[in-house]
């Protein structure tokens, strides 16, 4: 099909290179797959039915015994690839165990999208207690205190005892006017 725009515009933009298409589109998609020339509707590779559909992409195995991810190369089994991956070493049931919260009687796994670090200290809960009231949290620095700080206790002098201090109370305010 032959490219080219409007008369007065005859660089501007391409026909969709889709059969029941060849719409004239100003914005058109070149595919990284077959390099043909496609409109908004068919850009996508599923939408014209692309024969490089997979040049680009990554396929990846699941290991069942440690959870690990396997890149399968073109034209591999899956069971040759566990196979490979198993006699290597690298496998280790070990390695299955996942994330959980921290937080007492909480059991949410913790992965990529649903967990949080806390800026206090540092620690990897789920979205529920992210915020430092809903877990124990305690500053980085204190975790390896061996002595608790605590904050200096007050001795009523310093807000409690109104008598004592020279601040005249409300009372005193309203009867000397």
């Amino acid at each position: 099909m032959g490219r080219g725009g409007t008369e007065a515009f005859p660089d501007l933009g391409a026909h969709c290179d889709h059969e029941d298409c060849k719409q004239l589109d100003f914005l058109p998609f070149t595919c990284d797959g077959c390099q043909r020339v496609f409109c908004l509707e068919h850009r996508t590779y599923k939408a014209h039915s692309c024969p490089k559909a997979e040049h680009n992409s990554r396929i990846v195995v699941v290991c069942q015994v440690c959870s690990m991810s396997i890149e399968k190369k073109a034209g591999e089994e899956d069971s040759t690839i566990l196979e490979r991956h198993e006699r290597s070493g690298d496998c280790d049931a070990r390695k299955k165990h996942k994330p959980r919260c921290p937080v007492r009687r909480c059991k949410e796994l913790l992965t990529f999208s649903n967990n949080s670090t806390c800026k206090t200290c540092n620690q990897k809960v789920c979205l529920k207690h992210r915020f430092p009231s809903d877990h124990a949290c305690k500053p980085a620095y204190m975790k390896d205190a061996k002595v608790p700080v605590r904050l200096p206790a007050r001795n009523g002098t310093d807000c409690g005892d109104r008598k004592s201090s020279s601040v005249p109370s409300h009372q005193n305010l309203l009867t000397s006017h």
